[in-house]
């Protein structure tokens, strides 16, 4: 199942950055989860749900991030088992 596709994303630290519009946001909730980075700020997360199963926190971004790292605000980057492919 494919819940973003870009041939835009930008890459930080290793991780794709998804641009915000190519999300497929049928299979994002919010989650309370948030993390803080040095130099990028708060990381607010997605559980992402897929066919009844959920991967809770398996998605984050920057609403509102440091000065640093503007480019990637509300960009969607992924971990904990879901598979990006370039």
């Amino acid at each position: 199942m494919v819940v973003a596709e870009s041939d835009e994303t930008l890459i930080v630290e290793g991780n794709h950055y998804f641009p915000p519009e190519s999300i497929n946001r049928e299979f994002f909730s919010d989650s309370p989860k948030t993390t803080v980075c040095g130099w990028k700020g708060t990381a607010n997360y997605y559980d992402v749900s897929v066919q009844g199963d959920t991967n809770p926190g398996a998605a984050w971004y920057y609403a509102t991030p440091k000065d640093a790292a503007t480019e990637i605000k509300d960009y969607v980057a992924f971990w904990g088992g879901v598979k990006v492919e370039s």
